[in-house]
């Protein structure tokens, strides 16, 4: 299997993005967007899904909502990128996360064809110092970029840190294993022989 790495530079009037990613890595990140609970979340995400992520992200506007969003579509693009044609992964995958008294599940198909469902169970308009919508655009905005059919639910839990830090987990792990080369699998993952 070829390398299945990307760089991707996202540069606008609101931000400036920078992501590094290697799919085969060992989870050694490198995140700075100046959110402490964000480069947290961002963190586990590379962490978790063993991939190696490097995460620079600098707001022009100083705008909040604009650095989020345009983080989640810049990391999402790369993971897009760096899966290449998609050939000889597994495909699917699903995990379950618990944390504490939270527990969120995820299920993936790579498969190049976007669509996701996304429950989170935000209560808080507020967790560590992100607005609740801030958060679930991030998560929104990154699956939608990654092109693939995701779908994430939280199940339960009193906790929004939790849960949220849960959600990002079970992605990341679910992630991990249907992007992971399959020994069996010969080309493209598809009947149609088209991703």
């Amino acid at each position: 299997m070829a390398a299945r790495t990307a760089k991707i530079k996202r540069e606008t009037k609101e931000t400036s993005i920078f992501v590094q990613v290697n799919l085969d890595g060992s989870g050694r990140t490198s995140i700075n967007t100046g959110i402490d609970f964000f480069d947290h979340l961002i963190g586990s995400f590379g962490k978790h899904a063993m991939l190696d992520l490097t995460v620079k992200a600098k707001s022009n506007d100083r705008i909040l909502h604009h650095l989020i969003e345009d983080t989640g579509i810049t990391i999402g693009a790369a993971l897009d990128k760096a899966l290449g044609s998609r050939k000889g992964i597994t495909r699917f995958s699903y995990a379950s996360v618990p944390m504490d008294e939270s527990l969120a599940e995820a299920s993936v198909d790579l498969v190049r064809r976007q669509y996701n469902k996304i429950t989170l169970l935000v209560k808080r308009a507020q967790i560590e110092g992100m607005s609740k919508e801030d958060v679930e655009h991030f998560v929104f905005s990154l699956v939608q970029n990654i092109n693939s059919c995701i779908h994430i639910n939280v199940r339960y839990g009193d906790n929004d840190h939790h849960k949220i830090e849960a959600a990002i987990k079970s992605l990341a792990v679910a992630f991990r294993m249907a992007a992971s080369p399959d020994k069996k699998q010969r080309g493209i993952p598809s009947t149609k022989g088209s991703m």
